[in-house]
């Protein structure tokens, strides 16, 4: 039997473990039973385009949380995109999105802000919030180091990874010795 070396084990894990985690967020409990969530893994040349675009809205945005975690992306495996689109409507008519019917947010304009594109359905933010929850769970029962980060969905929003979404949350996975997501600074 040939030796399979740890490094070799690991990388086939890391991207396991992301599959699973798309399941989980998947099979996550929605409101009414509407999945609108989409989800993707991120990994190789297209993991370097979202840390590129994290290092340039540090330079456009003088802040440099965006560089710190654009360095965690280059130092993770695997990073799942998690999102929603979270200009549907759900049709509780109960307010939160600021409009009185579900009728007039649904047929407002959307605007495309900062990050992300707005109004956002409250339900449709929970369900996104869900599905994380359970994502980072898997990945955790499986002690592989996560960390939901809203600095990636916002690069992932600039470079339309996820086109359909109206918010979008990144998580990088990491199989090293020490948890590179515990004492960022």
């Amino acid at each position: 039997m040939p030796i399979i070396r740890s490094d070799e084990c690991e990388k086939d894990a890391i991207m396991q473990v992301s599959k699973f985690m798309l399941v989980s967020a998947r099979t996550a409990p929605k409101t009414g039973g509407v999945d609108d969530l989409i989800t993707a893994i991120i990994s190789y040349s297209e993991k370097d385009s979202l840390a590129n675009e994290m290092e340039k809205m540090a330079e456009e945005r003088k802040i440099d949380g965006f560089k710190r975690d654009a360095k965690n992306v280059r130092d993770s495996e695997t990073v799942v995109l998690v999102g929603v689109r979270g200009t549907r409507k759900h049709g509780l008519n109960c307010g939160a999105c600021g409009f009185t019917f579900c009728e007039e947010f649904e047929k407002s304009e959307k605007k495309v802000g900062l990050d992300f594109v707005g109004a956002t359905c409250l339900f449709k933010a929970l369900d996104l919030g869900i599905a994380l929850g359970s994502a980072v769970k898997m990945a955790g029962n499986l002690n592989v180091d996560n960390c939901i980060m809203y600095r990636i969905g916002t690069a992932a929003m600039r470079l339309k990874m996820l086109p359909d979404a109206s918010v979008i949350m990144g998580v990088p996975l990491s199989t090293r010795g020490k948890n590179p997501y515990f004492d960022r600074r």
